[in-house]
């Protein structure tokens, strides 16, 4: 065995001090580790006094951004349109449902509370299915398989979709309305395996786990910190499902106006393609992660132990008794259940936390959810000149492109030399209060709408009657507010909830926290059909006004509860890291650990093979 130093050399700056590490020519060595080896981990001190930065994002991370901006494309893309689809009818003489902005475009003819009602489903089906797709992924395939075969179904349902538009078909609403709802089902069957596991995939091509410090070009010492390359990572994921939704929306609409809703569904199908295929062409590039099996069980297996032997969550002791060493301390023996060491624990531990802090998010996604419907529809009530009203909604995407680059560059980095660090609670609790605001400024328009409409609270109905002047004389673009102050929002919170879903979930269940993030969102849908019945006038000024009232006591509720979660960032993004993976019995090439100790404390295998799967 020879012993060399290495140095490595880091875009930005240079290590310091590096350390003597072995060279091991055992198959069994991690390479990972022994490049953290070489790396100086902060002391106490420079966490405190030193900045902190992002490492580089390596080149197939921004493969994968580009797979899920090909995906939000199609996704956004197609569901751009449904409001119109669902809410107005068939314009007359056509066969498409397109309007070329003389009139509206429209098909089923079925008003606003039956669009907003049938929106709502699609964003609780679509952000409920994750819950299966991790668990397949953790469990059965690997992320990899599960993305590829629920891009399949994704496809599968556009088809249907697309079915639901063509003209035979679009006249009967009817038989259209029930197709395009077996369509929706399909379709966020496979958009629920595809976004549980494609924001862990990106993230993990990062394969660096350990902080360190590195003098840069100006001479001065730094923190490197993969807390902040995740984050960073995300930033720019967002920003490619921003451009993908921008993208795809603006195309979709104008094919909606101009051609038909047919074009608008076939377009997005054409360019999902792209999804199946690049994942195919650069998976021999990927860092994946095999599926570990029974780890889920052995999670809630773990709570219900802990729960049996404490006084409860608030018990200081809670997850200490449920660690092998303090059973065997106790003179106990642990269940042959628990493979796992005391550092696994602390992971789950710490996981629990972030499903606590992603409880509070149904909150935030009310007033989220109102883009999607209810704005979209109070568009129409306006002054829109020649713009379609499904186009102002594209504000928000055009924010959040905007406002990504000037917090990477300018606000964060700024932040950083004045030695303010903005954690993950406080950016989500910024982002509840700006949600609120976004609720507040469309509460205000939606007044001035019936103050100064001719046609009164009644204007949908009115509309729909035939008559032409209920118009109100404000222009559309006032909704450039509740557009603008989501899309900052989202930034702050809907970006840090990625990144916490990854950070502070166990190593081999990163798809599973995801889900449950994810799954706030299908919480939030389900809560919005109790408000379904202020989506109409004359009750859309309670609509909004509920929801922003709702909004801004979660922020307020959220940053108390968690504050104290917010003084403990660095501790919980550094503690140890387990060596528990999992157990998989249908895969035979994968190293699953089993980390049960004998009676002289020596940790064991039980099952080796020659390395690590990659699915």
């Amino acid at each position: 065995m020879a012993t060399k130093a290495s140095l490595e050399i880091t875009k930005g700056g240079s290590l310091v001090e590096p350390t003597m590490v072995n060279e091991s020519n055992s198959p069994d060595s991690d390479p990972e580790e022994s490049t953290d080896l070489l790396r100086p981990f902060p002391t106490e001190e420079e966490w405190q006094t030193l900045p902190r930065v992002a490492g580089s994002i390596p080149w197939t991370a921004w493969t994968v951004a580009f797979v899920e901006f090909v995906e939000r494309f199609s996704y956004y893309g197609t569901s751009a349109v449904f409001v119109n689809f669902i809410q107005k009818p068939l314009p007359a003489g056509s066969n498409t449902g397109s309007g070329f902005l003389k009139t509206s475009s429209g098909a089923l003819g079925m008003g606003q509370r039956a669009s907003t009602g049938l929106t709502t489903f699609n964003q609780f089906w679509s952000y409920f299915t994750p819950l299966i797709g991790a668990y397949l992924a953790d469990t059965y395939w690997g992320r990899y398989l599960t993305i590829q075969y629920s891009n399949w179904v994704a496809l599968f349902g556009h088809i249907v979709l697309i079915i639901s538009a063509i003209p035979p078909v679009i006249v009967h609403p009817k038989a259209a309305i029930g197709i395009f709802s077996v369509g929706l089902v399909i379709m966020g069957c496979g958009t629920g395996g595809f976004k549980s596991n494609i924001s862990p995939l990106i993230a993990e091509q990062y394969k660096d786990s350990k902080a360190y410090v590195r003098v840069n070009k100006r001479g001065h010492k730094e923190i490197v910190d993969p807390a902040v390359t995740t984050a960073r990572i995300y930033i720019y994921f967002y920003l490619l499902i921003n451009m993908g939704s921008l993208t795809g929306s603006l195309a979709m609409v104008y094919s909606e106006h101009f051609v038909g809703f047919w074009l608008s569904f076939t377009l997005p199908t054409i360019c999902y393609l792209l999804c199946p295929v690049t994942l195919w062409y650069f998976k021999k590039s990927y860092k994946l992660s095999p599926p570990t099996g029974s780890v889920m069980g052995k999670g809630w297996k773990l709570i219900r132990y802990a729960s049996k032997r404490s006084n409860g969550w608030r018990d200081p002791e809670f997850w200490n008794r449920a660690k092998p060493s303090e059973i065997r301390a106790r003179g106990e023996t642990p269940p042959d259940w628990m493979t796992f060491d005391d550092a696994w624990v602390d992971e789950v531990k710490r996981g629990v936390l972030a499903c606590k802090v992603f409880l509070w998010y149904p909150l935030y996604w009310l007033a989220y959810n109102q883009m999607t419907n209810n704005l979209v529809s109070q568009a129409s009530t306006m002054v829109l000149g020649s713009t379609p009203n499904d186009i102002v909604s594209k504000l928000n995407p055009i924010f959040i492109i905007i406002v990504i680059p000037l917090m990477d560059f300018i606000v964060y980095p700024g932040l950083t030399r004045m030695g303010v660090v903005l954690s993950p609670i406080k950016k989500i609790t910024a982002g509840f209060v700006l949600s609120s605001f976004a609720m507040i400024s469309a509460c205000v328009t939606q007044y001035y709408i019936y103050k100064m409409s001719a046609c009164g609270d009644d204007i949908n109905a009115q509309v729909k009657a035939g008559r032409k002047d209920c118009t109100a004389p404000i222009t559309v673009w006032v909704q450039v507010f509740p557009y603008g102050l989501v899309g900052m929002s989202e930034v702050l919170a809907s970006i840090t909830k990625l990144e916490y879903a990854y950070t502070k979930a166990p190593k081999n269940m990163k798809s599973t926290v995801q889900a449950i993030a994810l799954f706030t969102s299908a919480v939030s849908s389900a809560l919005g059909q109790a408000l379904v019945g202020l989506s109409e006038d004359p009750l859309l000024v309670w609509n909004y006004g509920t929801v922003a009232i709702i909004a801004m006591i979660g922020g307020i509720g959220f940053y108390l509860t968690f504050r104290k979660a917010d003084r403990e960032e660095d501790a919980l993004n550094n503690q140890e890291e387990s060596k528990f993976i999992g157990e998989n019995d249908g895969a035979p090439d994968e190293k699953v650990v089993d980390l049960r100790v004998d009676e002289k404390q020596e940790t064991k295998e039980t099952k080796e093979t020659k390395d690590t799967a990659v699915v």
